[in-house]
């Protein structure tokens, strides 16, 4: 998530244990017994094996992946899928290691609270108290004068101290270098306090000194004569923050980050194939970097000097797997307790203050439907969210593909191992959706106590059953443990919430979708929105301006637009079309009489596959039940008028509603 920041993350030390430790996060269990349905967990593989075949070179290839899954404390899926070279001649292991990158942060926020619970870490002490040579950090700005166009660039002392909390949650003011005006494309002016502004500077792209050969100490000393992009607590952005917080724990533990990570966490999770490079003996393990070398940077078949908390590490699917568990378990594992459950609550609790601005990247805020915790992306919107899950899963990703989120409700982690080209289609194609939504629509659905098949169906016309044919609309939701998006065809959409960021003066447009009622209405990249109907935008959250935004399809909404390079803004009105996700979709026909019903979106619904007729048993004159795993219950909804308005697969707790949005044939 936001893993272009990984790009800057460099790797260490692999530990050494000996044998994986032998429990249930070894062996995958009874698929039924924990909750899963084995032929649907079977859907998991050969759907990233399509996609590995169909990536061509200028997609950016992926050769293989591991795909591991856990409920309850025990193993359900581990899988190694295709290779772990670009020539395809060395298959996958489920034990293959991967540069993780940004999954490494998480890491990184577990020692620190590591020593908060120790009493050696104080959350809300200055970083300055642990890292003295920060103490005189001041806070870039930028201010541009709209009579003359004029921009001035200098120097503010902070209104309050860069705290530990704020590295914890990217609220430091320290950011990546490519990410704002304060670092190399935008440049800074280089202030100090006797020269005033003299030139724009390339500053964290020349100046800042994180380098392999370099140590944690290094890095953070070449940052004290460099300015912070945001004053401290006032905005969340990726970065560095991490890696200062590595140094912190250095500091605070009178270890270095290396020894401290194996002693405290590696060794008592028995995570013997992680850390900070790959040892010799291990290399025929190392699943090939996408590009055809290595960066250097992120060449982890030597040990580096330094040890980047905020991306440095390789690690395995089992291993990672029992970081996660822990996490779930609320700080122990196997009888070995690492973190307290108030610290746990603590990281996977929301830690943004209401109103704070959210620069950059799509993982965090509003628009992606999370909040950001001390080391974590918090599912807390479902209907706006990405991907499904129970609201308060977390979870984090890396640069290179790697993703793990951790469902508290469910007791369900899932992760992914790839190595794919950040920006690449290969790598947007198997980030997060594909996992997310085939995990958790092979959950099972438990059948009520008094349900049983009926004996004799009840027998339908063909006008009663043509009531029921069409296409059914799910939103994004493949389970009733999720309520992802809408199906209720009320909804409007704009094409534009998804690809925005709040400035000071109004909503900014960043990417509208191609073919989108905003882009319809002659809404482009680069406009900035400065009124909703009437109504400034000035001073409002993201949350706030993304809420007026949503409304009832077929609605109009007025925006007055200032265009890039125009000083006059100009009216614009665009209409909200229906939402259609189009991510779950059912449709019900009649064959030779009989009624079935086959998934039709992208994505499969409980035992409905496309391409599968699955037929319908009539047991009343408006409900079927489908001869399945799960007996499935399908009860269809009428509206005032009594025409088939949509359906509920299994009514009851484990229902899921979806919206008739094509009546007949199509």
């Amino acid at each position: 998530m936001k893993l272009i920041a990984s790009m800057w993350a460099i790797p260490i030390t692999l530990c050494l244990l000996g044998p994986a430790f032998a429990d249930e996060l070894t062996t995958s269990g009874d698929a039924k017994s924990l909750g899963f349905s084995a032929a649907r967990l079977a859907r998991i593989a050969p759907w990233y094996q399509a996609r590995f075949d169909s990536f061509t070179p200028s997609d950016g290839l992926v050769p293989g992946a591991v795909v591991a899954i856990a409920k309850g404390g025990k193993l359900a899926y581990l899988q190694a899928i295709g290779f772990q070279d670009r020539a395809k001649t060395i298959p996958m292991k489920t034990n293959s290691i991967f540069w993780i990158a940004s999954m490494s942060k998480p890491v990184t926020s577990v020692a620190a609270m590591i020593l908060v619970d120790d009493g050696k870490l104080d959350l809300d002490a200055p970083v300055a108290r642990y890292l003295p040579e920060l103490q005189d950090m001041r806070v870039a700005f930028q201010k541009t004068d709209t009579a003359t166009g004029q921009t001035e660039y200098g120097l503010d002392p902070p209104k309050r101290p860069m705290t530990v909390r704020d590295l914890l949650r990217h609220t430091s003011g320290l950011i990546y270098p490519e990410m704002d005006f304060a670092y190399p494309e935008r440049g800074l002016a280089d202030a100090t306090a006797d020269s005033g502004i003299r030139t724009i500077h390339m500053l964290y792209g020349w100046r800042a000194v994180f380098r392999r050969d370099k140590t944690l100490a290094d890095f953070v000393s070449s940052l004290a004569g460099l300015p912070l992009a945001h004053q401290p607590g006032e905005v969340h952005e990726y970065g560095w923050s991490v890696d200062v917080l590595s140094r912190v724990v250095e500091v605070a533990s009178g270890q270095s980050f290396d020894q401290f990570l194996q002693s405290r966490i590696f060794a008592p999770l028995h995570m013997v194939d992680t850390g900070f490079d790959v040892p010799e003996a291990k290399l025929d393990r190392l699943v090939d970097s996408p590009m055809p070398e290595r960066p250097p940077i992120w060449d982890v078949t030597t040990p580096p000097k330094l040890f980047s908390g905020g991306g440095g590490l390789v690690s395995t699917a089992p291993d990672y797997l029992r970081f996660c568990q822990m996490l779930l378990n609320d700080g122990e594992l196997d009888g070995v307790r690492l973190l307290t459950p108030r610290a746990v609550k603590e990281m996977t609790t929301n830690a943004l203050p209401p109103g704070i601005r959210i620069f950059g990247g799509d993982e965090v805020g509003a628009r992606a439907g999370t909040d950001f915790g001390l080391g974590f992306a918090i599912r807390a919107d479902p209907v706006h969210s990405w991907v499904p899950g129970a609201v308060g899963s977390f979870s984090w990703a890396g640069l290179w593909g790697t993703y793990f989120w951790i469902d508290p409700a469910e007791k369900l982690i899932g992760l992914q191992m790839i190595q794919a080209t950040p920006g690449s289609k290969a790598r947007e194609a198997l980030q997060y959706a594909g996992i997310n939504h085939l995990a958790y629509g092979a959950l099972t659905i438990a059948k009520p106590s008094s349900f049983a098949l009926p004996a004799v169906p009840t027998i339908l016309g063909p006008e009663a059953l043509a009531d029921y044919v069409g296409t059914y609309d799910f939103g994004g939701s493949v389970s009733s443990r999720d309520r992802q998006g809408l199906a209720d065809g009320k909804t409007g959409w704009l094409g534009i919430g998804a690809f925005v960021a709040m400035e000071q003066e109004g909503l900014r447009i960043n990417r509208p979708a191609p073919g989108g009622p905003a882009t319809k209405a002659g809404v482009t990249a680069g406009d900035l929105i400065t009124e909703l109907d009437d109504a400034p935008l000035k001073g409002l959250s993201l949350a706030d301006v993304l809420a007026r935004l949503r409304g009832r399809a077929d609605t109009t909404i007025r925006m007055k637009i200032v265009r890039k390079g125009q000083d006059s803004a100009s009216d614009l009105s665009v209409v909200r079309a229906s939402r259609r996700i189009n991510a779950v979709q059912l449709r019900v026909r009649v064959e030779q009489g009989r009624p079935v019903a086959e998934a039709t979106g992208a994505w499969p619904i409980l035992e409905f596959e496309e391409g599968k007729a699955t037929p319908l048993v009539a047991t009343s004159s408006n409900e079927f039940t489908v001869d399945d795993e799960d007996h499935t219950r399908i009860a269809f909804v009428r509206d005032d008028a009594g025409k088939v308005s949509g359906l509920i697969l299994n009514p009851g707790p484990w229902e899921q509603k979806a919206a008739m949005i094509a009546p007949g044939p199509n």
